[in-house]
């Protein structure tokens, strides 16, 4: 299936789920869910990996070497929030430490935390979907992205504009 999708084609879907994923935690956000600090990083990626993934979907067609790079720029980049998201599902499963600045094991050393803000804790999942908190599905769907993006990226085949069609 992978290898029958057009560059384009690629570029859109990963805006798209991109940008469905990135709006998804602002609605559990909205809903009560508050993101700790490791959460508000993780969505670093979809910051730049939305509108680059866009770009690629506009500029590709009559480019095949921004094509090439935005899609190796994406496969990276979505790479990179993997393992990013296992780190932090790995944390709240405690199987390793995560920082010391958003565990139950924070201290003062920085400074006295700021009591008008909610403390969320890191190490404890806020909710978990089928058996995978929210860290857990970032790294699924990233895995999911970076699929896409390397299937772009591999079917550059020809430089032929019509393989965007």
């Amino acid at each position: 299936m992978l290898n029958s999708l057009s560059p384009q084609r690629a570029a859109w879907l990963i805006f798209a789920v991109s940008l469905a994923t990135i709006a998804g935690a602002w609605i559990f956000e909205y809903l009560g869910y508050a993101p700790c600090d490791l959460c508000l990083k993780q969505r670093w990626v979809y910051y730049v990996g939305v509108p680059l993934a866009l770009a690629t979907a506009l500029l590709a067609p009559g480019n095949q070497t921004i094509a090439k790079g935005g899609f190796a720029l994406l496969a990276l980049l979505w790479l990179g929030s993997m393992v990013f998201g296992i780190y932090h599902a790995g944390v709240e499963w405690k199987w390793w430490p995560g920082p010391s600045t958003c565990g139950t094991q924070a201290d003062f050393s920085g400074g006295l935390p700021d009591l008008t803000r909610p403390v969320i804790l890191c190490d404890t999942a806020a909710i978990r979907i089928l058996g995978l908190s929210l860290a857990g599905w970032n790294a699924v769907v990233s895995l999911g992205l970076a699929l896409l993006a390397l299937a772009g990226l591999r079917n550059q085949g020809s430089s032929s504009v019509s393989q965007y069609r």
